[in-house]
């Protein structure tokens, strides 16, 4: 096989014309690969993303054609996947108020472009969901809000707003299979690809601990940081080192790793339904 990417946590293969998606243990926080691995986390990432895709099924098609047809070495953490031409647009979907939104609503009243009511504070459920997106960086680089006419202006009016329609129905979907399940699906990260025939399809990883913000729904309390199923247990920890955000990034400590670790297994669990 041919190294065709290594990103920050997925290294990309060619093989037989195909793509083959490999989920590491890499774990990064502000565009920084951190020198600590979270173990099994590919494979957590792998196997949730698989659950997603078939839920989804019949809203987007998606990029995988086998989570088996892999090298062994990769096996359990390697999807199979077509070869697709990438828009070049982070497309967020955001329900409530966390992160880098909440920065961009504390400095203007709005994120990307989209007003938002007076009076909200961290953790707040938005009046309903919107589309946030991003520029796509390069490894190292800030992926950087744009609003939703700078998507018309790059990709065109009809794809723009596919692109937008398509963001916020997943995350709809999500949003209620994992409410049910007792997750806050606070906000979400989607990257879409066109097949050879121009269709949009879902790629890359979805709904899960890295590209998602999941909330325990009992602990749910606005006006205060939620407790998170996702790395941000590891952003929280790395920014009270005094860190600098820039790279290098600093070595966890055993205990976060374990409880990093715990808390991706405990969203895929309450999730799935099924035991890791």
């Amino acid at each position: 096989m041919k190294l065709l990417h290594s990103g920050k946590v997925r290294d990309v293969y060619e093989d037989r014309g195909d793509l083959i998606l490999v989920a590491s243990d890499r774990i990064s926080v502000y565009d920084v690969i951190l020198p600590t691995p979270i173990p099994d986390k590919g494979k957590i990432l792998t196997r949730l993303s698989l659950w997603w895709f078939e839920r989804l099924a019949d809203i987007v098609p998606n990029h995988v054609i086998s989570a088996t047809d892999v090298p062994e070495e990769f096996a359990g953490r390697a999807l199979r996947c077509r070869r697709l031409d990438m828009v070049q647009v982070e497309c967020i979907a955001r329900g409530y108020l966390a992160g880098l939104g909440l920065q961009e609503y504390r400095a203007g009243g709005a994120v990307s472009g989209v007003a938002l009511p007076p009076g909200l504070v961290e953790g707040s459920k938005l009046p309903e969901p919107i589309f946030t997106p991003t520029t796509k960086a390069q490894l190292g680089a800030h992926d950087e809000f744009i609003t939703f006419a700078d998507v018309v202006a790059q990709e065109g009016t009809e794809t723009a707003e596919e692109l937008r329609r398509l963001t916020l129905e997943i995350y709809r979907r999500g949003s209620e299979l994992a409410a049910g399940r007792g997750v806050v699906i606070a906000d979400t990260k989607l990257e879409f690809g066109r097949a050879a025939d121009g269709t949009l399809v879902l790629a890359d990883e979805v709904l899960t601990s890295d590209s998602s913000r999941f909330w325990p729904a009992e602990q749910w309390e606005p006006g205060r940081p939620q407790l998170a199923f996702d790395k941000q247990y590891v952003r929280d920890w790395a920014t009270g080192t005094g860190w600098d955000k820039k790279d290098p990034g600093p070595e966890l400590p055993e205990e976060v790793v374990e409880r990093t670790r715990a808390r991706y297994i405990e969203a895929y669990e309450r999730i799935t339904g099924t035991s890791w």
